[in-house]
């Protein structure tokens, strides 16, 4: 496989393998390094990248086993989650205040989630992939989880009732 090759192969998912790191490791650096690390095991086993089914399950997975260890390493036990991926310049001031204000509630409520959870609600809910792909990234079954996400769905929707509402059933 040459560089041409590889580029085209790759670099299409380029931007969730930083997104999966970044929600990992919160750090926009270590992010970036961690897309860097992948992308040189990838470019140095690249003649094996065409006996993978989906090398981009492949890669989303090397990068959440690359984001463990380094969590490992630092002897981290504080995973947050943080998207800050949505913009929408047609609103006015006071509509995108109120909206960023949804957005941080939501992601408030994401991070009391189990971690498990949170993988999952990123992978499926903002990176768009199958219930297929995610059991490959996270190994484990596609039931387990659209059973995970339809709780942590359901976790947030009954705290964003019960904080609209003021706490009143």
């Amino acid at each position: 496989m040459n560089q041409n090759e590889f580029t085209a192969l790759v670099m299409p998912f380029k931007d969730k393998i930083y997104r999966l790191a970044k929600r990992f490791l919160i750090s926009r650096d270590s992010a970036e390094d961690v897309t860097q690390d992948i992308y040189l095991k990838l470019w140095r086993n690249k003649e094996k990248l065409k006996t993978y089914n989906s090398v981009e399950a492949f890669a989303m997975t090397m990068t959440k086993n690359h984001c463990l260890d380094v969590l490992k390493a630092k002897n981290s036990s504080n995973l947050k989650i943080i998207h800050n991926n949505y913009k929408d310049l047609n609103h006015n001031v006071e509509r995108e205040t109120e909206i960023n204000d949804s957005v941080n509630i939501v992601h408030q409520l994401i991070n009391e989630l189990p971690e498990k959870q949170k993988l999952i609600i990123q992978l499926r809910d903002i990176e768009q992939y199958s219930f297929e792909e995610i059991g490959k990234i996270l190994e484990i079954q596609p039931t387990a989880i659209r059973v995970a996400l339809s709780r942590a769905r359901k976790t947030i929707r009954e705290k964003l009732l019960k904080k609209h509402r003021y706490g009143i059933s």
